[in-house]
């Protein structure tokens, strides 16, 4: 049976929880088009299929059978037609290939938003095709930062005037310092500790390795907290790789640090999260942009993060935040070392921090921007 309204379809090739993820969601949810019906396709259930059923949002399931397999895109054809759908939202490369593909076929327009360099990595296979396909499929390329827009040009995917830059943005007004002390609570350590943070699943990208040495440094050295007899202590949410984090416990069990170092896996509400903690961190060796790092702003916190790609168009270093070089633990230390030993300091840059984030990076400034990309195509 046919309908007769218009739609918009959103596509991501993941399941779990991310900042992409979430970008993906809030877009679906609140990006409305007069005369358009929004519906989500995903590839499986997880994360993702929980939050587009809790925000009450259209979503069907379908999943691949492989690279290029015709049952799946036939599938995907007969569901455009079906939803009567004008414009496709796609992120990742998984999902902008894909619709790059049907693109061709359907002669529909494919917007598609890439997150990070993970999206155009080079070594990837079957590579020289699939940008190919995707610049002949792609209607309009969108990167979430200026630094990954020029990686993608540098690889000769799109040209840099052809990319659109559209920074990630948050509802500042949910984030904000708590009083709760539920997470100290869990942790089984005292209301007066003083807790360093970081937000993201554990993957190689992310460099928890660096924190863990950062952390190793910082309490090996003296400071006016041994004096004054608050602990300090590091805690990491977000889903965990099994392998990665065998690891990365066996080096927080060689540098003894196992009481003062916590990853606690995936937390479902990052906002209560982070407005538990005193100071943020950021130890990443590649980012197309941090979501975690606007979210801390936000709530807040001081912030120490590294060069690594979107956070240099974040930060204004000693000015709304630090910014420190990659894969260096012992200049990680030294930057939570500055901002724990000089509280006025840090206060400065966390007010200023939050200040930026509500003038540069809110939610409404990204939905206007992709509302007008949207129309544009949709005439």
């Amino acid at each position: 049976m046919s309908v007769t309204h218009k739609s918009i379809l959103h596509s991501i090739d993941t399941t779990g929880p991310g900042g992409a993820e979430t970008v993906f969601l809030d877009l679906v949810e609140k990006l409305q088009i007069d005369g358009y019906k929004n519906f989500a396709v995903i590839k499986g259930p997880g994360w993702v299929e929980d939050q587009l059923k809790r925000r009450n949002i259209s979503y069907l399931i379908l999943k691949p059978y492989g690279f290029l397999s015709i049952p799946y895109y036939v599938d995907l054809f007969k569901v455009i037609r079906r939803n009567n759908t004008r414009l496709v939202h796609a992120h990742l490369l998984g999902s902008t290939l894909t619709y790059s593909i049907l693109a061709l076929i359907a002669r529909i327009p494919v917007i598609a938003t890439l997150h990070g360099r993970v999206d155009v990595n080079p070594n990837e296979r079957f590579v020289a095709i699939k940008n190919r396909i995707m610049k002949m499929g792609v209607s309009r390329l969108v990167a979430v930062s200026r630094d990954l827009a020029s990686y993608i040009a540098d690889r000769k995917l799109f040209r840099q005037k052809d990319i659109q830059v559209i920074y990630n943005g948050i509802e500042e007004s949910r984030y904000s310092k708590n009083t709760s002390q539920s997470l100290r609570a869990r942790l089984g350590i005292t209301n007066n500790a003083i807790l360093v943070g970081s937000l993201g699943n554990v993957r190689p990208a992310k460099s928890y390795d660096v924190l863990v040495r950062a952390a190793a440094i910082l309490l090996e050295e003296t400071s006016p907290l041994k004096a004054s007899g608050r602990e300090l202590h590091f805690v990491v949410a977000g889903h965990q790789k099994p392998d990665l984090m065998a690891e990365l416990q066996e080096l927080i069990r060689q540098t003894g640090i196992e009481d003062n170092v916590h990853f606690i896996g995936f937390y479902d509400n990052t906002a209560e999260f982070l407005g538990q903690l005193d100071y943020f961190v950021l130890s990443s060796s590649s980012e197309g942009f941090s979501i975690a790092t606007i979210e801390a702003m936000a709530s807040g916190l001081p912030v120490v993060v590294t060069r690594c790609g979107g956070p240099e168009e974040i930060i204004e270093h000693q000015k709304t935040g630090l910014l420190v070089a990659v894969n260096d633990p012992k200049a990680l230390a030294n930057g939570l070392k500055l901002l724990i030993e000089n509280k006025q300091f840090s206060d400065e840059l966390a007010g200023a921090g939050r200040k930026h984030v509500e003038s540069v990076f809110s939610f409404s400034a990204m939905l206007d921007t992709y509302k007008q990309v949207y129309m544009s195509i949709l005439g």
